[in-house]
């Protein structure tokens, strides 16, 4: 009987440790399944910061490393320098990325680093407690804003793959959803032509992947799976931000 579907070969005989419904471990997989494809497996490394995914290091079967938190695109520049031929990514969350590490990511950016940046954004702080995070919706409640996010006192959420795009450095930025199989199918596309054109010598590649955080938001998994369908797309729209060959 043909084998038709099977663990990847990058990820590790782990247990995750996410929470149940939370898509880390989609994202994992996909992440996983794009190095297999494009046989890069045995020079790739990754980098791994602070935050939910601080235990990414367990789960890939690379060589990784950890990052102080936000410094991951810094540490990636530094291995990507010195080991031009590897295929080097940073994994992220978005209180890591678009917060303290802010400056890190704009500057590896508009450098226009050849890394990839696997970008997940839930619009929360996961790990540390549910705090409000710079993707937090307007109206959202968090653990530091329990009446909900004020754009008068908070100010906006910030859209990062925007951001970015504007920028010289980037070859390739998208942002991507995994609240369903069409969107998780086209999340592995997206993430697979990133390395590629990292691997092209194209430049920097960001993909944004709009996840579910069930515990911080106070849902069931399938309640936050419709939770992010129906309020962070609006705010955070899908689709190919910056593409230097389109």
């Amino acid at each position: 009987m043909a084998i038709v579907f099977e663990k990847p070969k990058m990820l590790a005989e782990k247990q995750l440790h996410y929470c149940p419904g939370c898509t880390h471990g989609i994202l994992h997989r996909l992440v996983a399944e794009a190095i297999d494809e494009l046989g890069v497996g045995e020079k790739t490394i990754g980098v791994a910061p602070v935050g939910c995914a601080v235990f990414a290091y367990d789960y890939f079967n690379c060589d990784m490393l950890q990052a102080a938190h936000g410094r991951a695109p810094a540490v990636a520049t530094g291995v990507k320098r010195v080991h031009p031929n590897n295929c080097v990514f940073t994994y992220q969350g978005d209180g890591d990325l678009a917060s303290i590490g802010a400056a890190e990511i704009v500057h590896a950016a508009t450098r226009g680093e050849k890394i990839t940046v696997i970008f997940v954004n839930n619009a929360i702080y996961g790990m540390t407690g549910g705090q409000m995070a710079p993707t937090t919706l307007i109206g959202q409640k968090s653990t530091t804003s329990p009446l909900g996010r004020s754009k008068e006192v908070n100010g906006n959420p910030i859209r990062m793959s925007e951001m970015l795009s504007t920028l010289d450095g980037p070859a390739y930025i998208e942002r991507v959803s995994l609240h369903d199989v069409k969107n998780v199918m086209n999340a592995k596309k997206a993430i697979k032509k990133a390395f590629e054109y990292q691997m092209a010598g194209k430049g920097f590649t960001m993909i944004e992947a709009l996840s579910t955080c069930p515990t911080n938001w106070g849902l069931t998994p399938v309640e936050a799976l419709k939770w992010l369908e129906n309020n962070m797309l609006p705010q955070y729209p899908l689709g190919v931000f910056k593409d230097i060959d389109a």
